[in-house]
């Protein structure tokens, strides 16, 4: 007989100096993963709809249901309380001392976890696992001793997706500047952004302004079509 992968919590306390394993009791019959992306309108006058403008991805969100049981210990006099599982992950919502922030919590179940399988264009943000920090903990408990004492428990976690700006860089593989891009301006924008959002190099607007021949770079109109210079 075949044993079931178990789904395991890796918990990283003290910005990583130390951490902590553990399996669920019992495997999530549901997963949910949430992801946006936020859009600008550009406003061009003609044009039958506005053009959308990319202007950043937003934290995923995987929300999963668990249930604890510890009545095949008794249900009697002495009986083991649940709260012993999911006091576990009650304490993932808690501030650390050390770093003034809940922990950083990795959840994994097997290597085909979804998001396994994303195709070349998407960089290098394949994963096997989720990280994020617990965004909100929600507990029932169904079930209790003689004595009060809870022993089952359905606990709903959402966890909100965790990576630092070196993490997301690397993953990205985004363009770098010795290629040739194309922009639409947004409402609000200005040539040191467009740089800063292409290159990570928000000095480097005078390079688009002597492309697309802009004289006053503080006068802009949304809907400009820009083109972004090769840099050396």
């Amino acid at each position: 007989m075949i044993q079931p992968a178990k789904a395991r919590m890796n918990v990283e306390w003290g910005n990583g100096r130390h951490s902590d394993e553990f399996d669920v009791q019992y495997n999530p019959t549901e997963l949910s993963l949430d992801k946006n992306v936020q859009l600008a309108e550009v406003n061009i006058p003609g044009l039958d709809a506005p053009l959308q403008q990319f202007v950043r991805g937003q934290a995923e969100k995987l929300t999963l249901e668990l249930f604890f049981d510890t009545t095949e210990s008794g249900m009697g006099v002495g009986a083991e309380s649940v709260t012993a599982k999911t006091d576990r992950l009650y304490q993932l919502v808690k501030v650390e001392s050390d770093t003034h922030a809940p922990p950083v919590v990795t959840f994994s179940w097997n290597h085909r976890f979804p998001g396994d399988n994303l195709r070349f264009g998407s960089g290098s943000q394949m994963r096997n696992s989720f990280k994020g920090v617990v965004e909100s903990i929600r507990q029932k408990f169904t079930l209790f001793s003689p004595e009060g004492v809870p022993l089952r428990a359905t606990v709903n976690l959402v966890l909100r997706e965790y990576r630092t700006l070196e993490e997301q860089l690397n993953q990205l593989k985004l363009n770098s500047p010795d290629r040739t891009h194309h922009h639409v301006l947004g409402e609000g924008e200005s040539l040191s952004g467009v740089a800063a959002s292409y290159w990570s190099r928000p000095g480097e607007w005078r390079h688009i302004a002597d492309e697309n021949e802009i004289e006053d770079p503080r006068r802009l109109f949304a809907g400009t079509f820009l083109t972004l210079p090769v840099l050396e």
